[in-house]
């Protein structure tokens, strides 16, 4: 295994040596971001999926980025992959003391509710429980990530009653916005709705990205179902009225 990554780290080195590669050699950390993303999205993709040969693919396409990265910090004279490896490694070391030391944590509630304890003692969420949430991250998933933060410190709802109560409230009040027809405060209650929405999943400890994704995906099916019954009947959607898409979707729908 020690070879097999050991080869990997010679192939970046190659690559952007001056008999590399011209547009390896050139990038950088800022020209990367997108391919970082983008491989960390299809890799999800495949893990939805539970494609075991796609998943090993994208694996490998994103360590590729990280030793990408490592690769160009190095060149800067900043630090290299054994660096970036020594650094995690002691990091789940010190975040797993019931593992690598004495704590005594059976669930993983336990688990969790020490993480954050750790995060201090390495210097974070020195002024601010939501320090360090990445402001890159999905919207949804970082108010996820917000509300959980929050939670820990007791500023939650008793049950899930009240965040129900909650999205009512904020629906109200998206209501009377569309009425004033001031676009800034219906963007603000959109807003507003979303979080209560977000409020409710995490209650229910659903994860809404992954909530949303596959009800995207299970509305794509369903429209492309709706183009070929529409296909089959030799008409364009363009070409019909709603009430006949609305049956024609219903018919989908129980099928």
């Amino acid at each position: 295994m020690e070879d097999n990554f050991q080869k990997l780290v010679e192939i970046m080195e190659k690559l952007r040596s001056e008999e590399g590669c011209p547009w390896d050699k050139v990038q950088t950390h800022e020209t990367l971001k997108r391919y970082l993303l983008e491989e960390t999205y299809e890799l999800i993709e495949a893990i939805e999926k539970k494609d075991y040969k796609e998943m090993k693919e994208e694996l490998g396409d994103l360590l590729l980025q990280i030793v990408f990265h490592s690769k160009i910090a190095k060149d800067e004279g900043k630090f290299d992959i054994n660096d970036v490896i020594d650094t995690i490694s002691k990091k789940m070391i010190n975040r797993h003391p019931h593992v690598f030391g004495y704590a005594n944590f059976k669930t993983p509630e336990e688990v969790l509710n020490q993480w954050e304890d750790r995060k201090k003692e390495e210097g974070k969420l020195k002024s601010s429980i939501l320090e360090g949430i990445p402001l890159a991250l999905p919207a949804l998933l970082r108010a996820y990530k917000i509300q959980s933060r929050v939670a820990k410190v007791g500023f939650d709802w008793d049950n899930v009653e009240g965040t129900f109560d909650k999205l009512e409230e904020e629906i109200n009040e998206l209501k009377e916005a569309v009425k004033s027809g001031d676009k800034e405060k219906i963007e603000e209650e959109v807003g507003d709705v979303l979080f209560s929405i977000v409020n409710i999943a995490r209650f229910l400890k659903i994860d809404p990205e992954t909530a949303l994704r596959k009800t995207n995906r299970k509305f794509e099916k369903r429209f492309k179902k709706l183009e070929k019954l529409a296909r089959q009947k030799g008409k364009s959607l363009k070409e019909m009225s709603i009430n006949e898409m609305d049956i024609l979707w219903e018919e989908i729908k129980r099928g």
